[in-house]
């Protein structure tokens, strides 16, 4: 006879097998800090406190490898991202003599999911300072990705004399959807939406959104990273972070600041992507109007002084996965630039 749990665990995957358009097979389960996944580099964590809490920050730490160019790249992650996702980048950039930090921002894959936590760019980016220091790196290199460009940004404006050069990689924010008319959700509307997540919800947004419809096998371990956490035992935690996060990108846009920087920018950005915040609530006339990143790319570029716009023509949201090769020689020649 079966123990209780394993009867309780193989009804559950029946369950999920048979309501589900994933099978059981194909969604992974990982811990709330993505125990269970392997991260392409040893993965080391930060402990702090913040806001009354003990916290950990998972990161990646690799040197260069050969020649040290005495360089040191941040990579920060998206939304929808982690920083094992970083994987290639980080293996041009060490080759080439650079050192690189890529952390997981709390709240994200192998960091700590508070159950209270007032998150704002601002606590990300002295999270992100504070690692840093730890690790006596005085200046670097900030490369921010999707939400990570929101970050970085902060980050920049915050920190500019530590910022040796900063590059966006289809960041968002680089319009202000609520103003553009966007409805506003609620923390709760939003946790009650990703509990609902599941591999094929992820699967089917990144393939529309991010990938320009073109799909590649590689793509599927990164959606059973994402799967894995929400199908896991603190599955409640992760999408109640993922809540306030939400809520956090909506409400706080960078827009507004980019004419602020002071430090030499590059937008890097792949001019089919069509990633918007809320579009998937927003009226027809508000959606046809939001996520044009041919346009927007442009603009913000106008907006931020002295900044460099490089276009991947036909590349989504993710030209570091989706063109690697490409995106890292691209990336290399900006940072020796």
């Amino acid at each position: 006879m079966l123990p209780r749990f394993k009867v309780l665990f193989y009804a559950a995957v029946l369950s999920f097998s048979f309501s589900g358009s994933i099978m059981a097979a194909d969604a992974p389960a990982y811990g709330p800090q993505l125990q269970g996944f392997d991260y392409p580099f040893p993965l080391k964590q930060f402990s702090f406190s913040s806001q009354g809490a003990p916290l950990q920050m998972g990161y990646l730490d690799v040197a260069p490898a050969g020649h040290k160019n005495g360089q040191t790249v941040v990579l920060m992650h998206g939304k929808n991202f982690c920083a094992a996702t970083w994987d290639d980048t980080i293996s041009a950039l060490v080759s080439h003599g650079y050192r690189v930090i890529a952390p997981d921002q709390v709240g994200f894959c192998s960091s700590t999911k508070p159950s209270h936590y007032q998150y704002s760019f601002q606590q990300l980016a002295t999270n992100t300072h504070e690692l840093l220091k730890n690790l006596k790196i005085s200046k670097a290199v900030i490369v921010g990705h999707s939400t990570g460009g929101m970050l970085a940004t902060r980050y920049s404006l915050m920190y500019a004399p530590e910022v040796t050069k900063l590059v966006l990689v289809n960041p968002i924010g680089l319009e202000d959807w609520k103003a553009k008319g966007v409805p506003y959700r609620t923390v709760d509307q939003w946790y009650d939406r990703e509990l609902k997540t599941s591999a094929d919800s992820i699967k089917q947004y990144e393939l529309k959104t991010y990938y320009v419809n073109k799909w590649k096998p590689e793509y599927d371990r990164w959606v059973d990273m994402l799967a894995g956490l929400n199908n896991g035992p603190g599955h409640k935690l992760v999408a109640w972070n993922s809540a306030l996060i939400y809520d956090m990108i909506f409400t706080q846009p960078v827009f507004y600041e980019f004419k602020n920087l002071r430090v030499p920018t590059t937008l890097i950005i792949g001019t089919a992507d069509t990633t918007a915040i809320g579009s998937d609530i927003a009226p027809p006339a508000v959606k046809a109007k939001i996520g044009h990143y041919n346009v927007l790319g442009k603009q913000v570029a106008k907006l931020i002084p002295h900044a460099k716009l490089i276009e991947f023509k036909g590349l989504g949201h993710a030209p570091q996965m989706e063109e690697p090769e490409k995106f890292n020689a691209t990336l290399l020649k900006t940072l020796a630039r």
